[in-house]
């Protein structure tokens, strides 16, 4: 036995030098091959085996974006390395336009995440191309509508009211009378999201459960891509189908209950609605059933439109209110306009045309995504090698990241400066620069719920203001951007609350 054990360890010694070997050999390779995709683009010279920097990348996203932008300042776009992919960071406006304008099967495909496929499935919105995508871009409109998105309005209002109360309670039974917002704001949106994508599809055991599976997800997306069991990963790709499976459960019911004319009350409603005249027209013509039309299909783009307003939603208003509360002459004219238009006491919703007329906080919003865009980077991959510039040609294969954070500070006058007048009908520096403002991005894929995220943050912002009084909790670092998956700030935003007035309004959709 003890011969028999000799003998193998020394026939695995005498294979070390050949592992040894054979490892340093595909390191080289892996070099090289990143050297030559790299070429004269900006970036660091070696990277670890493999891995690359995907160590950095993890434990501080925050400073590792920040590194590919300081790259990128001279050429306009720098190089790395993040587990076996070459990335490519672009920092110019002109350059990202370049990368939009071509999501075409033969130059990019629009991934939402570098491992988004693995994630979100193949067959989601943001891998859609040509006549397809426009097919079902076209089935989508109507969920946005201006009837629609006053049906939503009107929800979104009882939402936050409910929750600006629950806060400020919060706040004022609070050991020190502050409270951290980013938890209780996200849970504010999920909850928004729910009732008015799916409404009343959806019942109180399964929307904790859909919270908890969201949660899931979103720990997933932070993680390393490892798809293996007990991994946050899995965790999360599993979590994608089981939230996805829950959402064509609510298509089925409001289908069912769209065939009886009742009138919409949410957005699968209005999606309905339409999508059974076009069904029953295919039928009376004698066509097929019109595609992307299964209940599975339609659950799955709920939930891209989900996680489309959930985080990056979260963000703006997280940032909304440190901006607000560093700035009081912004925060001033705010509730001056709003009180022009609204009174808590009148127990009224703010209607679509007041929301209009909110021209002052409108332009805040608009300020607070320019200024602190959401989601500050959009993932592309290219199909083939694209010359992005006369030197430079981004090779297949490449993850090519255009910074729309970045582009918010270009061309703007005094770009470092919040400043909402900067959209102002004077100064139409929205108009100006409109090439720079991409936090909805642009081209084909340009977001299609952009509306209703406007008005989200708009009606946020004048409840907010008119009915809370509020006091942020500043330490240093405050207001450092952290990335969870969309940035936000790094305390995650600590205020007091009191109510304003003698009492909140009675809102309902009576």
């Amino acid at each position: 036995m003890t011969t028999l054990l000799l003998s193998c360890a020394t026939f695995l010694a005498t294979l070390v030098p050949y592992i040894i070997s054979f490892v340093s050999f595909l390191v080289l390779v892996e070099q090289v091959s990143y050297l030559i995709k790299k070429r004269g683009a900006p970036g660091p010279v070696f990277v670890l085996p493999f891995i690359g920097n995907a160590i950095s990348l993890v434990r501080d996203p925050t400073s590792f974006w920040d590194t590919q932008s300081a790259n990128s300042s001279r050429s306009g776009f720098s190089a790395n390395y993040i587990i076996g992919r070459f990335i490519l960071y672009i920092r110019d406006t002109n350059l990202s336009h370049l990368i939009f304008s071509n999501v075409r099967p033969d130059a990019f495909l629009l991934v939402g995440h570098p491992f988004g496929k693995k994630l979100f499935g193949e067959h989601n919105l943001i891998y859609k191309f040509g006549q397809e995508h426009k097919d079902l871009r076209r089935r989508i409109a109507p969920n946005f509508t201006p009837r629609a998105l006053s049906t939503y309005t009107s929800l979104q209002q009882i939402i936050i009211l409910k929750h600006l109360k629950k806060w400020e309670s919060l706040s004022s039974n609070s050991p020190n009378k502050s409270i951290s917002l980013r938890l209780l704001v996200r849970d504010m949106n999920l909850e928004t999201s729910q009732t008015v994508f799916v409404g009343p599809y959806l019942s109180e055991e399964e929307r904790e459960r859909f919270k908890l599976d969201y949660n899931m997800f979103n720990v997933g997306l932070m993680k390393l891509p490892i798809d293996l069991p007990g991994f946050a990963f899995r965790n999360a790709r599993l979590a994608v189908d089981r939230l996805a499976e829950t959402l064509s459960e609510c298509v089925m019911k409001s289908k069912k209950k769209m065939d009886n004319n009742h009138e919409p009350s949410c957005l699968i409603d209005f999606w309905m609605q339409e999508m059974l005249k076009e069904i029953s027209a295919a039928k009376s013509a004698g066509e097929p059933v019109p595609p992307h039309t299964s209940e599975a299909e339609i659950g799955g783009h709920l939930f891209d439109f989900l996680f489309a307003a959930q985080d990056a939603s979260t963000s703006s208003l997280l940032w909304a209110v440190a901006l607000l509360d560093s700035h009081p002459e912004v925060l001033l004219k705010v509730r001056k306009e709003v009180s022009s238009f609204w009174s808590p006491e009148s127990d009224d919703l703010i209607n679509t045309e007041q929301l209009r007329e909110m021209k002052y906080t409108q332009a805040v919003a608009r300020e607070v995504l320019r200024y602190r865009a959401p989601a500050t980077l959009v993932p592309h991959v290219a199909m083939k090698d694209f010359a992005l510039t006369e030197a430079y040609t981004i090779p297949k294969g490449t993850i090519v990241f255009p910074s729309v954070l970045d582009s918010s500070f270009q061309g703007f006058t005094k770009p470092d400066r919040f400043d909402p007048d900067r959209f102002s009908e004077d100064r139409q520096e929205d108009q100006l620069f409109k090439k720079n403002f991409l936090t909805f991005g642009a081209g084909a894929h340009q977001c299609v719920g952009q509306r209703y995220a406007l008005n989200h943050l708009v009606l946020f912002i004048a409840m907010f203001c008119a009915l809370l009084d509020f006091k942020r909790y500043r330490a240093d670092g405050s207001d450092d951007i952290v990335y969870i998956p969309t940035i936000c700030p790094k305390d995650g935003c600590i205020v007091s609350l009191k109510r304003r007035g003698t009492r909140y309004p009675n809102l309902s959709l009576e």
